[in-house]
């Protein structure tokens, strides 16, 4: 259970004692109270994979203030918070204050709120933002506070609210067991190394065995990096969003195969997303600022992928071409790509075409928000670091928004679902295609049975079902940006191979149009919540700016 005696604010040199551990089935009953909890008295929960909770002020009987705690051994880092409630009561009313995010700057301005999910009920929703504020709170020396009205509906169920979709090594291991189970001969998985605390650093290696047996010439070589920071869980939805498409019978997913080695590390902090971290290791380490000189006992998921990317780069058989190291942003929106920039103004013009390309295959990518930069503070970064010592590879950030992306064609706000961020993997594998066409590396022209036609039925998707139809159209038409201009990238006379629209039936633009309405109709799953007035009259915070 969490000390009680903690510091309620932001600054991470408060001399109070700081939040050290998270809140184990702890019931928060009224003062002077004594006796067992009766129903009603809310019992928290932080105490599993990834759970996140460090203490619990009862301030009224509906309301109570919520610290985040700190990433292990580093006190600068509150953000994330994963955690349970039970022991309630039907129709319970309740306003909880999440009171010492370490980040002032947040998507709660722009509408993002908290995830929610119960027993019975085991999909993640949003609340809706009406029940949800953002603001300087008075009572917490004027630091920024989350506060959000919640009602109980169901009394023998439990509550869970996250900061976003979790993600956990163990829904990860158990990814990647099912994967190995399907005997592809073109997907290899190995152990790179194990952490601090024993967990597996996994390695996967997609390409055709045929490729890797026969190959003359160097082999093109794309690394893909995932979860540095165990509290951005939407890089690994995209990350399996790339490895369900790289090994799906997708036409477009076959001839990269045989023509590309991927090779993908999908977690490189395990230890911090097991614990519930949101930036750093075990140890205290932002592993993102430590790849210039990783330790082996003190980083050593870095020191391992650092090492293969070397000897990769070092074989005479692999020519590294691609590093994109993926992440999620708490203050923008949309996907969008961080590059370097290089005093060879050929390799610096080179960089840009794929996130164009990428633009142009994914509706939620924004052209507008990716920039090319050289910032003294990201020098220890994947990123910055790999482009020195890999001396012509495109080395890249792949951000996403924790929240919603604007469409490229309507401008329309959309909230992101576990799906679209797959959704965007998916696109991200494709554009490999689109990039080597126009370099020549993959024929401009591949035939009817490589591409299908619009009207075909194409291949299959990853599940087993139907897809690719219409994944390409004849003709060299452009797209846009969003800036409204043409943005390049359409191979010389050949097709140019469209979004993800049509991977799965399932999983088209209708279908997540529709399931992320559903997510921000709490109240069709949830009981509907009262209004502001009526949560928020009678006790002694009614006052406060909201």
């Amino acid at each position: 259970m969490a000390d009680k005696r903690v510091d309620s604010g932001s600054e991470s040199d408060s001399t109070e004692e700081p939040v050290v551990g998270n809140v184990n089935k702890f019931a928060v009953v009224p003062p002077n109270y004594s006796g067992k909890p009766k129903k009603g008295h809310l019992i928290f929960d932080a105490c599993f994979e990834s759970g996140n909770l460090g203490r619990v002020d009862y301030i009224t009987e509906i309301e109570y203030d919520l610290f985040i705690r700190p990433d292990t051994c580093n006190p600068r880092f509150r953000v994330w918070f994963n955690f349970t409630v039970e022991n309630v009561k039907s129709d319970q009313r309740v306003i909880f204050n999440i009171v010492n995010f370490s980040k002032t700057k947040s998507l709660y301005r722009d509408g993002m709120t908290p995830m929610i999910k119960s027993t019975s009920r085991p999909k993640w929703v949003r609340i809706p933002a009406k029940y949800v504020y953002y603001y300087r709170c008075p009572d917490h020396r004027k630091n920024y506070v989350m506060s959000f009205a919640f009602v109980f509906d169901r009394e023998d169920e439990v509550y869970q609210f996250s900061y976003c979709y979790p993600y956990s090594y163990t829904r990860l291991q158990n990814y990647l067991d099912n994967l190995e189970k399907r005997n592809y001969d073109f997907l290899h998985r190995e152990l790179l190394c194990l952490t601090v605390q024993q967990r597996r650093l996994d390695l996967l290696t997609i390409a055709s065995p045929d490729l890797q047996a026969s190959a003359n010439e160097k082999l093109k070589t794309v690394l893909i990096t995932a979860r540095v920071h165990p509290g951005e869980t939407p890089s690994s939805f995209v990350c399996q969003g790339v490895i369900d498409f790289l090994v799906s019978n997708h036409p477009i997913a076959k001839v990269l195969r045989e023509h590309l080695v991927f090779k993908i590390v999908p977690m490189l902090n395990p230890d911090g997303v097991y614990l519930g971290n949101y930036r750093c290791s075990l140890m205290g380490f932002d592993l993102n600022r430590h790849w210039q000189e990783p330790s082996p006992w003190a980083h050593p998921t870095l020191y391992a992928t650092k090492n293969l990317l070397m000897e990769l780069d070092r074989n005479q058989k692999h020519d590294m071409d691609f590093y994109i190291d993926l992440h999620a942003h708490s203050t923008l929106m949309n996907g969008f790509m961080y590059g370097n920039i290089y005093d060879d103004a050929e390799r610096y013009e080179r960089q840009s075409v794929f996130p164009k390309l990428l633009c142009s295959n994914a509706e939620d990518f924004s052209l507008s928000n990716t920039n090319f930069n050289r910032d003294a503070v990201k020098a220890g970064t994947g990123r910055r670091t790999l482009g020195s010592c890999l001396d012509e590879s495109h080395c890249y950030t792949l951000e996403v928004s924790f929240f919603s992306y604007q469409t490229n064609t309507t401008g329309q706000s959309m909230p992101y679902t576990e799906e679209a961020y797959m959704k965007l993997g998916r696109n991200l594998a494709r554009t490999f295609l689109d990039y080597y066409k126009l370099t020549g590396f993959i024929s401009a022209k591949p035939s009817s049975s490589v591409v299908p036609k619009i009207s075909g039925q194409g291949g299959q998707g990853s599940n087993g079902n139907g897809g690719g139809t219409g994944a390409a159209q004849g003709g060299a038409r452009g797209s846009r940006g969003d800036n409204g201009r043409p943005t390049a990238g359409l191979e010389p006379g050949g097709s140019r191979v469209q979004g993800d629209g049509n991977f799965n039936p399932r999983k088209d633009d209708r279908f997540g149009r529709k399931l992320s309405e559903q997510n921000n109709r709490v109240g069709s799953s949830y009981s509907d919540l009262p209004s502001q007035q009526q949560i928020f009259s009678g006790h002694p915070r009614d006052n406060r700016r909201l």
